[in-house]
């Protein structure tokens, strides 16, 4: 039997969705791109607007070989390598990103950049701008008083570091859940400039309703929090009770029956505590997603979830996707409970009804949601021969 505090490491693990398995071999060297004056899809004025990104592989003479790998929701850019030999595991998708895989650095620039209100803002290798960021008027954490901020909002800001680089054409953008929600508002706002997107466990074109709600959810423990004080918390003590049951709710609802009866089944969390027993006696799974949950919420900002949040519900391209030319391939999980492969299978049959190429490959497996992230490889050779169509 796994002990608790091994299940417990575990789950932190599935929380800061990594794995363990080195492909990109260089140094990962982690830079930070500024915007002097940035202004929101909502017409608010930012000042001193910075990400944080990295990049495998070299930009060819001609600035088109260029791949962009946005983020999931309590991701970072931190997609393949490490930054020293001594990191416990490497970025997220390194087993499709490095020389000779999927995304191969021997012949792709993969750059992955942190998204604006990035909620790892404690991370020293994160750089977001956001909620927790100074705001240059006040000298004050903005706090709530942020402007509310999309996805688009986040894309808009990342084409500006993607020319600063000097791309002159995407040959794909690919990203899981919230990345794959950026790729395709890459597709939609620059239609000239993007070629491929590689939507891996997303809506589609829209949030659906249930998943608005779903996210709601998510944030509702941070709000519940009597140390969240309305956003004002900074210099106090933080919400990281709420923020642990947030990601805890995030964790649970990212996976799936078979996952959790494989990895806890009914197992006790101590051997010697019947559940029936007492009130307090519980479950490992409770137990395990619980300690991972604290743990996670003592690095994350409570603000940044929230806002992240609102940047997911507010995700609809309209008719915007009348735009795109991009060739799209859809990798939904078969057991994904939050992007089911039908939203996938749909979406793909409108883009080919206005004249689209679009294909679906499927993620078998039981671990839900998060097989977009941790078995994504299972497609790797899917994912390869769309970037060579």
């Amino acid at each position: 039997m796994m002990k608790p505090g091994m299940l417990a490491a575990t789950a932190v693990a599935l929380l800061a969705f990594t794995r363990v398995c080195a492909a990109y071999d260089d140094p990962v060297e982690k830079k930070v791109f500024t915007l002097p004056a940035y202004t929101t899809v909502g017409g608010k004025a930012l000042k001193n607007v910075r990400v944080g990104y990295e990049t495998y592989g070299k930009l060819n003479a001609a600035g088109d070989n260029a791949i962009f790998v946005p983020h999931f929701f309590t991701g970072t850019s931190h997609a393949a390598g490490k930054y020293k030999a001594t990191d416990a595991a490497p970025g997220y998708w390194d087993p499709i990103i490095g020389a000779g895989r999927p995304l191969d650095t021997d012949k792709y620039f993969v750059i992955s950049a942190d998204a604006l209100t990035n909620l790892n803002t404690k991370d020293p290798n994160v750089t977001t701008t956001g909620p927790a960021s100074i705001d240059p008027d006040t000298g004050k954490p903005y706090g709530m008083s942020f402007p509310v901020v999309s996805y688009r909002d986040s894309v808009r800001v990342h084409k500006a570091l993607v020319d600063s680089l000097g791309v002159k054409k995407l040959q794909a953008v690919a990203g899981a859940s919230g990345g794959s929600i950026q790729a395709m508002e890459w597709g939609a706002l620059y239609p000239e400039f993007v070629e491929r997107i590689v939507h891996v466990i997303g809506p589609g074109f829209e949030i659906t309703p249930y998943v608005i709600e779903l996210l709601d959810v998510w944030a509702l423990p941070i709000r519940l929090d009597p140390k969240w004080n309305n956003g004002d918390y900074y210099g106090k003590d933080e919400p990281v009770a709420g923020v642990g049951q947030s990601l805890k709710i995030v964790t649970i609802t990212a996976r799936a029956h078979g996952w959790a009866e494989k990895t806890f089944g009914y197992k006790w969390a101590d051997p010697a505590k019947d559940p029936a027993a007492a009130m307090g006696n519980a479950f490992a799974i409770e137990d395990t997603l619980n300690k991972a949950g604290a743990a996670r919420g003592a690095t994350t900002d409570a603000n940044s979830v929230l806002y992240t949040a609102k940047g997911n519900q507010l995700y609809n391209l309209g008719d915007d996707v009348k735009k795109m030319k991009a060739k799209i391939l859809f990798v939904p999980a078969s057991s994904d409970l939050i992007f089911p492969p039908e939203l996938s299978r749909r979406a793909a049959e409108r883009y080919r009804a206005q004249g689209g190429v679009a294909d679906v490959v499927v993620i078998e497996g039981d671990g839900g949601h998060l097989d977009g992230v941790l078995a994504v490889a299972r497609q790797g050779e899917a994912i390869r021969a769309f970037l060579a169509k």
